[in-house]
């Protein structure tokens, strides 16, 4: 798989030690990617059900494979201790140890492919420093762009939060899912295989989905993280199962941090329009994810 990267800062980020997070904003990168098929082999052997056949060459690509394309293919110099790029370069360097993707907006125009080039330019549209209950944060909007041979596919806002390394582990306040009127309820087991061949075909190092001492002693988990990707390509699975084609909309949010030692679920309910209000859920009964599948009509 060949993908070729190329910066264009709209405002060159400073030189001196007065680093202003919002000479970011405007930042704008653009990449050219490929899902070829050997590699929807190994998406599908990881995240695709044993009764289906993995897509082939000129298939459509099941939504949110395109995160497959773009592999961020950094040296293993490149890499700081927790297994994440070492800070700077597109995103801005913030001055926090934690990294997480917390939320994701995406609409669908149109089919991707195996085997075709795509084409993504992404966009820093807003760095916001904010105050929580685990201290300082600083969350970071990107917006993407995807083009196969058909034009305009894939719209996608990514919001990316920076967060302190905390002594302890303090959970958000966990949120109970629902338990009435659900469409979709589906077993989901959850082991370390999964986690490690998730991280694989990202070639996402973060070592709090495979080093379980790290996770525990570093950043002070109770067990493995599950992917927040993971999680959402697992629910619009289900959406699209549900309904017999992708959404036309699809978005997600995590809520609390979700870990290898319980299966999940995959719970449903109807939600505006014909819309599913749906969610990942924990073995005690919270929600770790939620996210929102749309059809036009």
């Amino acid at each position: 798989m060949s993908v070729a990267r190329a910066s264009a800062p709209v405002s060159a980020p400073p030189a001196d030690t007065g680093l202003r997070l919002s000479d970011w904003i405007g930042r704008q990168e653009s990449m050219q990617g490929c899902v070829p098929p050997s590699v929807a082999g190994t998406i599908h052997a990881t995240l695709g059900q044993s009764d289906d056949a993995a897509p082939v060459e000129g298939e459509a690509l099941p939504p949110l494979w395109h995160w497959y394309a773009f592999p961020p293919a950094v040296p293993m110099d490149g890499l700081a201790e927790d297994g994440h790029p070492r800070l700077g370069g597109f995103l801005p360097p913030v001055p926090r140890s934690r990294r997480m993707w917390a939320s994701g907006q995406l609409e669908f125009y149109a089919d991707l492919r195996v085997g075709e080039r795509m084409d993504k330019s992404s966009t820093i549209t807003a760095v916001e420093e904010k105050s929580g209950a685990a201290g300082p944060m600083v969350f970071v909007v990107v917006e993407h762009e995807l083009r196969g041979a058909a034009g305009l596919a894939v719209r996608e806002t990514q919001s990316i939060v920076y967060l302190p390394f905390a002594p302890t582990f303090k959970p958000p306040p966990k949120r109970p899912a629902p338990t009435e009127n659900l469409v979709i309820d589906r077993h989901q087991p959850v082991s370390t295989a999964l986690l490690f061949r998730y991280s694989a075909i990202t070639f996402n190092a973060h070592r709090i989905h495979y080093d379980l001492p790290y996770a525990r002693d570093v950043e002070h988990y109770p067990g493995l993280v599950v992917h927040g990707p993971l999680q959402a390509n697992l629910l619009i699975a289900q959406a699209m199962r549900w309904k017999g084609r992708r959404p036309d909309s699809f978005s997600f949010r995590g809520v609390h941090p979700m870990f290898h030692d319980s299966d999940l679920r995959l719970c449903a309910t109807h939600g505006a329009g014909g819309s599913l209000d749906m969610c990942t859920v924990a073995a005690a009964g919270h929600m770790g994810m939620t996210a929102t599948a749309d059809w036009e009509d």
